[in-house]
């Protein structure tokens, strides 16, 4: 009978072709893992994998045994979550990751909640630069913005439509735009990559304005930071509309929509997970998820795309974002003296 963790790092080696990248997701040392895959040939008799440059090539006996190997693993999954059926109880470890603006925002108090219902699960919530793309992360993602190359599974949660924003200083300074054009007149607070290429409003009626931004004097990487510099007067940029009402609602005064009737191209939130058999700790999570996801997220698309924008008040061409319905209390995303949660 052949050990369990030697056909686990078999299979693993087999589909990453790198005994390091197998080590690493595995939390293995590589010395671990080739001792395990070298048991497990000694048993088979057989040369199961070759070095090849940089990769791990399977033999011809490696790549026959490999499609038993996974039939073998594949029904001890089966078994295991068989047992877990015989009991209603969710548990075990879960590891998170997610866009550093949804994690104060939105996800941190959901995911308490998740766990308040399900004492036995242990979570991990890491705040990621990019998110999840390789088949075999164990990681749950959760994503704000396009996610293009990966390898996981994705579903949309919802949408979190865009729009300017500038403090009501800065405007009292520098004026008020009533029209796309005028905005290369204005400083420009730039979130890193997001207009690169330069970027597109769309208005109900009048179709769609492109413009490149101008050089931006002060550049940031995340929304948290980006929206502390639009709130303290630096200039214009644009903002989801969600995270904006909760910035104003926490600091009321501090943003202005601005060219209301114009909208940035809306968000994509992105679920992201491994195809194939899960857990019932991971599907109870992702059931979770998709019942928690604001309905913010799908209005705003669909007001985006309709041309209109949140309940407000108009003030010398800009408007106020006064979004009434908000998931969290403001005192739960921004302290008086920190704003990072958007």
């Amino acid at each position: 009978m052949h050990d369990f963790d030697e056909l686990l790092a078999f299979d693993h080696v087999m589909r990453s072709g790198s005994l390091t990248r197998s080590a690493r997701a595995l939390n293995l040392a590589k010395s671990t893992l080739s001792r395990r895959i070298s048991q497990l040939e000694r048993q088979l008799g057989q040369t199961l994998l070759r070095r090849q440059s940089n990769r791990l090539l399977p033999t011809e006996a490696g790549q026959l045994f490999h499609s038993y190997c996974r039939q073998i693993l594949e029904l001890a999954e089966q078994g295991r979550q068989a047992l877990e059926e015989l009991s209603e109880e969710v548990s075990g470890e879960l590891l998170v990751t997610t866009h550093n603006a949804l994690a104060r925002s939105w996800l941190a108090s959901r995911l308490s909640t998740f766990m308040d219902m399900h004492p036995g699960i242990r979570l991990t919530l890491q705040v990621h630069g990019a998110p999840p793309m390789k088949a075999d992360s164990q990681a749950v993602g959760i994503w704000l913005g396009e996610v293009l190359g990966s390898e996981l599974h994705q579903e949309t949660l919802g949408w979190l439509s865009c729009g300017l924003y500038a403090h009501p200083s800065y405007l009292v300074r520098h004026g008020a735009p009533q029209h796309p054009r005028e905005l290369s007149r204005h400083a420009w607070i730039d979130l890193l990559g997001e207009t690169e290429q330069g970027l597109t409003l769309s208005h109900p009626t009048q179709g769609e304005f492109r413009f490149q931004p101008p050089d931006s004097r002060f550049r940031v990487d995340q929304q948290m930071l980006h929206g502390d510099a639009i709130s303290q007067g630096h200039g214009l940029g644009v903002m989801p509309d969600w995270l904006a009402s909760a910035r104003e609602r926490a600091h009321p005064g501090s943003l202005v929509r601005c060219l209301p009737e114009w909208s940035a191209s809306p968000l994509p939130v992105t679920l992201l997970y491994a195809y194939g058999p899960r857990p019932r700790r991971l599907s109870a999570l992702l059931g979770f998820l998709r019942q928690a996801t604001p309905a913010e997220w799908v209005r705003d698309a669909k007001e985006n795309l309709e041309g209109s924008v949140p309940s407000s008040q108009v003030i010398s061409g800009t408007r106020y974002a006064t979004r009434s319905s908000f998931p969290l209390e403001p005192s739960t995303l921004y302290s008086s003296d920190e704003t990072q949660g958007a």
